[in-house]
């Protein structure tokens, strides 16, 4: 397909992007090299809109200063340049008061100064507001419409009529009144607004998975002209884990000839939008979709089809998503190779939002007038916890909201708090110089907003608030560029990374192919492990069988599948983080990593299925719910019914549902490096070969935790190890695990399965062997050394001095232990090596472990409480030196 068409088949269709999602917006460079590539591309319009900078929305009011102006008309000046038409728009309707003449005065003089600055193209934006007038509005207007239409068609008078949309506060069936065609707001605007003004318009829902022929008539009918379709299949701003690299489809290019054009919203990280925008432009130069293709049907097909060859060799005037995918992978290769250096740590662009129904309020703001590339900005937020939206949540979500709409979803208001000013620098002005100005916004600012350090108490009572970390001005930039590269095709990546990515990063309403090959493969192997567990007890009552049964070597072949499908993911990271463009790599390297290291989760699981170390009796209760294959739940996610914050986490949270670990969600929360590295910590089972590197571990991290000096290391080298991991090793190895970096053994996590049992076999087994290599020392002294208690506990062991009570004792029967050497310094190794070690225990059905630990030792204490451990009990009269920390999982 021809990707320098300049035209679309109708030249007078409105196509291009439209920035206009919640978040960190993109910087003046970006918004450039955007617009060398719609040129390129024969995409033609670009509307200025992003939600968050403060002179946009929040602070639509003030002015831009001389320094702004300049860089928006260049901005302007650039997009005039490549033939793309740019639409500046502002977004009033928070507060604004629709019959105060000073108001309009105001809206008019702040785009009087956009028009000289040489843009002729403009929008107003009502979207994601309250619905209510105020009573001064209610005075002089019938409706709330009413009010919309007549400021709209004043200021589209007053600028000369120009090129011109509007965004209305219903803009998408689900939030029509009481429905598309007979709300009374739609159909004012469409009786009423100017023939020539355009109005924007979503699709069934907010983000629509496809748009039919019969909805946009019936909009058409009651707006009485074609709308244009503000497109959020790619928008991301509602969830920090899903960033959404498929093609675009789900619209048939039928539509096209019914529709004044469609404006995509895609995701926050603008070079990951690369394969959303491409593919749009070849959409919008087809004609029609394969014959045995619909939008309605296409991903249901696609999502087993493996051959693709012959969709390589449709007509060019055939839109297929899957082909179009495809090239625009091709064309996006040498994105990755471009030397592009990356100023700042890691941050994901986009804050933890709340879509709000129906209004949303400004989060954080920033003034992208002034922004570049330079600009480091680390955002944080917290939001009140909700039922079946937040963020990091991976529990699955009730089957009554899976199946039924969801309502109240997404309530929450979030608090801006910013101490000190933001930092904005530019460019484009001086390098070197920082321009602070304070950036405080309100639930409806007024036309001079009042400074706020305080948060903003939700319905619930809790406290929200967001905060922004900014650099000193005195402290230099961080830069990313790559060190020592070498210029190899084994580091490029190739088609077939670029295309494992996209499937893994899909769509809102669907999986790509091979991300349901990595849901498929694991469900089953973990569904059919009682056929190991059941070989390996059949082999040792019939020591000399040696022979497989068809389903085993299924299994080990699909275990090896997965395997091979795991070091794909392994390969992809790997090249990625070696991808030259290093502002490319920051977009996406999170979101490469995180599932990375799922996956990776995933695989080491499999492989200690593979042992068969669990009761076949309780596998089918133990090892886990299937959310994704559950009745419901897969039908729902892809049918579109629901808006897709329903499903939180995509790709990476339907993996994590399948590691047996229900109450383990906190365990996946973790943050990424905050410069990319290659670095692959990998959790494996335990075997014999590692004791010594156990060992060691144990003497690194636990001698220097004991504050005394009598241990004599070169005498006794394994006392502690003996008395802290030996007993695990020896009599639970089944339960033992150990994470490396890249080969070396870098940390432990042993368990026992019931405290109780374990301490029981301690007796018989284990301490008559430490009594013969540790005698006792008729010592004297009164102060017993560390060495002397220890070499004493052995002798005197009592159970009852080392289980919890026995109400804790009775929730948390397991025991663990765990240490990893301070080399490593990436927070979620801990977690994921605990999560593995939670869901050995659960397949073995254990659902509560306990930590024994002394209660002066405040680090150790401080770490397992960050993983999630409470107290659970403390220690009993004859051993009141412990505390016993648990959770349930």
């Amino acid at each position: 397909m021809a990707d320098n068409c300049c035209v679309s088949q109708n030249d007078n269709f409105i196509c291009g992007v439209v920035e206009g999602f919640y978040g960190r917006p993109w910087t003046t460079e970006q918004r450039k090299d955007l617009f060398q590539k719609l040129k390129k591309w024969g995409v033609g319009c670009y509307v200025y809109a992003p939600k968050d900078d403060y002179k946009h929305r929040a602070y639509w009011r003030d002015l831009y200063t001389v320094e702004e102006a300049e860089q928006l008309g260049g901005l302007i000046s650039a997009a005039r340049d490549c033939g793309v038409t740019l639409y500046y728009a502002l977004s009033p309707g928070l507060d604004m008061t629709y019959s105060s003449q000073k108001e309009i005065a105001t809206l008019k003089r702040k785009l009087d100064q956009v028009a000289q600055c040489g843009c002729k193209a403009f929008a107003l934006l009502f979207d994601d507001i309250e619905p209510d007038m105020s009573p001064a509005d209610k005075e002089v207007f019938q409706s709330f419409a009413h009010a919309q239409v007549s400021i709209t068609n004043e200021i589209f008078q007053h600028l000369g009529q120009p090129k011109f949309l509007v965004c209305p506060t219903q803009y998408c069936s689900a939030r029509a009144v009481p429905n598309v065609q007979n709300s009374d707001y739609l159909n004012t605007l469409g009786s009423k607004l100017a023939p020539r003004i355009d109005i924007m318009w979503t699709g069934q829902k907010v983000i629509s998975r496809s748009l039919s022929t019969e909805s946009i008539r019936e909009i058409t009918d009651v707006l009485r002209r074609p709308p244009v379709i503000w497109d959020n299949l790619h928008a991301n701003d509602y969830d920090q884990k899903r960033v959404f690299l498929g093609p675009y489809q789900g619209r048939s290019p039928d539509l096209i000839s019914q529709l004044r054009g469609v404006l995509t919203n895609p995701n926050c990280e603008y070079g990951a939008n690369f394969v959303a925008i491409h593919t749009l432009a070849q959409w919008s130069k087809c004609t029609s979709d394969p014959p045995s293709i619909t939008h309605d049907n296409e991903s249901m097909k696609l999502e087993t089809e493996s051959d693709e060859e012959g969709i390589i060799d449709l007509p060019e005037n055939i839109y297929h998503s899957r082909r179009a995918l495809r090239i625009a992978i091709k064309e996006w290769i040498p994105e990755f190779r471009r030397q592009k250096q990356a100023h700042g740590p890691i941050i994901k662009p986009q804050p933890t939002i709340s879509i709000m129904s129906p209004v949303a309020i400004p989060l954080a703001s920033f003034n992208t007038c002034m922004a570049t590339s330079t600009t480091t900005i680390t955002t944080s937020t917290s939001t009140a916890p909700l039922s079946l939206s937040t963020t990091n949540n991976v529990e699955p979500i009730s089957s009554t909201t899976v199946n039924g709409s969801p309502t109240n979803v997404l309530q929450t208001a979030v608090a801006v708090t910013m101490n000190p000013p933001l930092v904005i620098m530019n460019s484009l002005v001086s390098e070197s110089k920082v321009i602070s100005e304070p950036m405080d916004c309100n639930m409806s600012p007024a036309p001079s907003p009042q400074s706020s350090d305080t948060a903003m108490n939700t319905d619930n009572g809790s406290s929200v608030s967001m905060q922004i970390e900014t650099p000193s001005p005195s402290v230099d930039m961080v830069v990313d560029v790559i060190q020592d590269r070498k210029h190899s095709y084994e580091r490029d990546l190739t088609e077939e990374d670029l295309l494992l990515m996209c499937d893994l990063f899909y769509l809102p309403f669907e999986h790509g192919p091979q991300s349901v090959q990595y849901l498929t493969e694991f469900n089953w192997l973990k569904s059919n492990a009682y056929l190991v567990s059941n070989e390996n007890l059949r082999k040792s009552k019939k020591k000399d069988s040696n022979d497989s049964k068809p389903e085993i070597e299924e299994w080990y072949e699909r275990a090896k599948r997965m395997d091979e499908l795991t070091e794909q993911v392994n390969e992809l990271f790997q090249r990625l983080t070696f991808s030259a463009n290093r502002e490319l790599v920051h977009d996406l390297y999170p979101y490469v990593w995180d599932v990375r290291c799922v996956i990776s989760l995933l695989n080491f699981y499999v492989k200690w299925l593979s042992e068969g170390h669990f009761p076949q009796s309780i596998t089918n209760y133990t090892l886990g719910s299937y959310t994704w294959f559950s009745k419901g739940w897969k039908e729902s996610f892809m049918s579109g019914d629901q808006e897709p914050w329903v499903f939180r986490g995509g790709l990476v949270a339907d993996l994590q549902r399948l590691m047996p670990v229900d109450a383990g969600s906190d365990l996946f929360i973790y943050k990424p490096p905050d410069t990319p590295t290659n670095k692959m910590y990998n959790v494996r089972p335990y075997t014999f070969e590692d004791e010594s590197a156990v060992y060691n571990i144990c003497r690194c991290t636990c001698y220097t935790s004991v504050d005394d000096h009598s241990i004599n290391k070169s005498d006794l080298p394994d006392l502690i190890p003996d008395r802290l991991v030996g007993s695990y090793l020896t009599l639970s190895p089944e339960l033992c695990f150990v994470v490396e970096d890249n080969g070396t053994i870098i940390g432990y996590a042993l368990a026992a399965l019931n405290a109780k049992e374990f301490y029981q076999k301690l007796q018989v087994s284990w301490f008559p062997e430490m009594c013969s290599k540790y005698p006792l020392d008729n010592s004297t002294e009164e102060i017993q050394s560390v060495s002397q208690e220890i070499i004493n506990w052995f002798h005197s062991f009592n159970i009852n001095q080392e289980l919890p009570d026995s109400n804790a004792l009775s929730q948390h029967q397991s025991v663990m232990t765990y240490a990893t050497l301070p080399v490593n310094n990436d927070a979620s190794v801990s977690k994921r090596l605990i999560i593995c070690l939670l869901a050995a225990l659960r397949a073995n059905g254990s659902f509560g472990v306990h930590v024994p630990l002394r209660t002066k030792d405040q680090q150790t204490l401080e770490f397992y409480t960050k993983m999630g451990f409470m107290e659970i009990s403390q220690g009993s009269n004859l051993n009141p030196g412990y505390t016993y920390l648990g959770r349930v999982f």
